[in-house]
């Protein structure tokens, strides 16, 4: 790894921010950064609301709406790293910039995704205040497993990390449609984590792809902290709190050997094929 990382990282996190918010005035930024939640909230609610009859007591409700607000969170690091990527290399040329300056492209990318991970924070703050204040939640400061919660936050910033690196591995390589394909990962694994129903509600055929997905573990964690365990979904059932952390842990540490193993091999293939300078759709 570059003795330079942290600079790289830092550097490209800032970066990151500037192309994410230099296209309006700060204030303008500000309130479309809460106004999107807000559209995206209203649609989920009216949605649930007309096929269950307004039953939002159901722990249903409460699982779906936090799985919902927290799986943001990957695709805008997916999203965020694999366009940054394609950015840098069709729309503004500067990709060939970054591979000949003395920093790690990849904490360049990482820097890259984490400018949108900050920026959505606020949209996933706004969401579950919205969901505890008006919806009621039972979300409840007290009862909140902090340590559980703060943990799952922290290794799943590394596990998104390390599925963003993998899209953009292979956004690399990609003979067309690079821009799309973080945002088709992404809506893929938001049909089958359990982001918005359990897992066991896909066909059978489907559900070990489901139970394959480290984000799934990830929403669980998250669920589980601000929930306690869901009643009636029996999805991770067998799984202690300490034992599905530890499974989370353990599929991350493979998702960091899988991402920088394909991505020195990606790597090496564009540089051999001189695809720096490739433009796909442009």
């Amino acid at each position: 790894m570059h003795k330079n990382w942290w600079n790289t990282f830092r550097t490209a996190t800032w970066l990151g921010w500037q192309v994410e918010a230099n296209w309006t005035t700060p204030l303008l930024f500000a309130l479309y950064t809460f106004v999107r939640p807000l559209a995206v909230t209203g649609i989920l609610v009216m949605l649930y609301a007309t096929v269950t009859h307004d039953n939002f007591s159901s722990p249903m409700f409460a699982y779906m709406y936090v799985g919902n607000a927290f799986y943001s969170y990957v695709g805008a690091v997916m999203t965020g790293m694999s366009g940054a990527l394609v950015d840098d290399r069709e729309r503004y040329r500067t990709l060939r910039s970054v591979y000949v300056a003395p920093v790690d492209v990849r904490w360049y990318m990482v820097g890259r995704g984490t400018a949108r991970l900050l920026t959505d924070s606020a949209a996933v703050a706004v969401m579950m205040l919205i969901g505890i204040v008006f919806l009621h939640l039972p979300v409840h400061a007290k009862v909140v497993h902090w340590p559980l919660l703060l943990a799952a936050l922290g290794t799943g910033a590394g596990a998104l990390a390390m599925l963003g690196l993998i899209v953009s591995s292979a956004a690399l390589l990609l003979p067309d449609s690079a821009w799309s394909f973080g945002e088709a990962i992404a809506g893929a694994m938001y049909l089958f984590s359990g982001a918005v129903f359990p897992i066991y509600i896909l066909p059978r055929a489907l559900r070990p792809l489901g139970f394959a997905i480290p984000v799934s573990y990830w929403l669980e964690l998250l669920r589980r902290a601000l929930l306690g365990r869901t009643p009636g979904l029996p999805a991770f059932t067998t799984l202690s709190d300490g034992s599905l952390f530890g499974v989370f842990v353990l599929m991350t540490v493979g998702l960091g050997v899988v991402a920088l193993t394909l991505f020195e091999w990606c790597n090496r293939a564009m540089r051999e094929r001189g695809m720096i300078d490739r433009i796909t759709n442009h």
